[in-house]
């Protein structure tokens, strides 16, 4: 007895204009409601925050240094809590863990330009602010490179108090003279902002010793 021959699978079925009707409608309410949720709300409300925090630091005045330095704060602020609000009300989706580390890398990235070009950074700190975005440019395009070997690099805890200690740092130097005159506050500001160049320096050298080691096993996998 022989064996009865299975049909033949037919070809997936083309997506019709109607169909694409039908599902366009759904896939944008999931886009709606994701952009829309308060963690991501949060998130995007550091890019929304740059113009300001840019067009503060241009207008001559103490008074307009200490306006900026609120924007600042308030924005570094959002950067914690929009995480820990995605975990407990459940709401993480792939375009926070997409914009959240785009917004902290745009909101430090014009700080440091703008304050360059203005003078509050200054001197040799000039090159802690280059050693900060050289590193920030390199961990991008690491990232890309792993993510298309679906490789995730988690974010390390030396990582994390790299971005406190740089935060903090951009928030001294863009009050910088402004500040109370009995605290050095430009000082605080270099002195921390060299700090976050040094552990900059060691977590990116961590990042692409990662990158350099999937590199190599990708490499002798096409031999």
């Amino acid at each position: 007895m022989t064996n009865p021959v299975p049909p033949p699978k037919l070809p997936p079925r083309p997506l019709t204009p109607a169909m694409a009707m039908r599902t366009a409608p759904q896939n944008t309410h999931r886009f709606n409601t994701m952009i829309t949720s308060l963690p991501n709300l949060l998130t995007l409300s550091r890019i929304v925050a740059i113009p300001l925090l840019v067009a503060l630091l241009y207008l001559p005045g103490d008074i307009w240094r200490w306006a900026a330095c609120a924007v600042y704060a308030a924005a570094c602020i959002t950067d914690y809590f929009d995480g820990r609000l995605a975990r407990s009300l459940r709401q993480t989706s792939a375009l926070g863990r997409f914009l959240d580390p785009i917004a902290d890398k745009l909101l430090v990235a014009a700080a440091i330009v703008v304050m360059t070009a203005l003078g509050h950074i200054s001197g040799w700190t000039v090159l802690a602010g280059v050693v900060i975005l050289c590193r920030e440019i390199l961990v991008s395009g690491l990232r890309e490179f792993l993510a298309e070997l679906r490789v995730g690099v988690p974010v390390s805890m030396l990582a994390k108090w790299k971005t406190t200690v740089q935060m903090v740092a951009l928030g001294f130097l863009i009050l910088g003279d402004a500040g109370p005159a009995a605290i050095p506050v430009r000082l605080i500001g270099e002195i921390g902002f060299w700090i976050a160049a040094i552990l900059t320096l060691v977590t990116g050298y961590d990042y692409l010793v990662t990158g350099l080691r999937h590199m190599q096993s990708e490499g002798q996998g096409l031999r």
